[in-house]
């Protein structure tokens, strides 16, 4: 079995991360979707103003998965929350515990900051991905619904 290492990105890893965006796209039936190229990477992920965080998780010095997260703010706990917005594995490299590796190592985060949650969505016909994540002990959130609005319709309400 492959040693398994999760390292935090640079902005070097800006074309790896992009590679794995559009294949997990891909898995996801949305590849149409990506609109973000190698500059649009480095500038959201490391450019001075970066919200989010990237890890790369590679087996044996080869990267096989990468993982973005944020912080959010719960005003019922008072306390920030890590929410987690891709976790990808390669289809060769999956059942291997990378992806697991990479859930515990954000969990870890959460943990060693005092976050009160650790969130993220999964698509409803994922079933692969809802029994992992069952599997770890996380439950679905089924009194909520998430709601989007963006590109022209958020433009036209932003205007008002």
């Amino acid at each position: 079995m492959a040693t398994v290492n999760i390292r935090v990105a640079t902005a070097a890893d800006a074309a790896l991360i992009l590679r794995f965006i559009r294949e997990l796209a891909i898995y996801e039936k949305a590849e149409s979707s990506v609109q973000t190229d190698e500059a649009g990477i480095r500038a959201s992920l490391f450019g001075p103003e970066a919200k989010a965080h990237a890890l790369i998780c590679e087996a044996d010095g080869v990267a096989i998965g990468y993982a973005v997260y944020f912080y959010n703010y719960s005003t019922w706990l008072g306390r920030n929350g890590i929410y987690l917005e891709d976790l990808y594995v390669s289809p060769a490299s999956r059942g291997s515990g990378a992806g697991k590796a990479l859930l515990q190592h954000i969990a870890r985060i959460a943990v060693a900051e005092g976050c009160g949650r650790f969130e993220w969505s999964v698509l409803d016909w994922n079933e692969p991905a809802i029994r992992f994540y069952e599997a770890a002990g996380a439950k679905p959130q089924s009194e909520w619904t998430v709601y989007r609005m963006d590109g022209e319709a958020l433009r036209a309400f932003a205007e008002g």
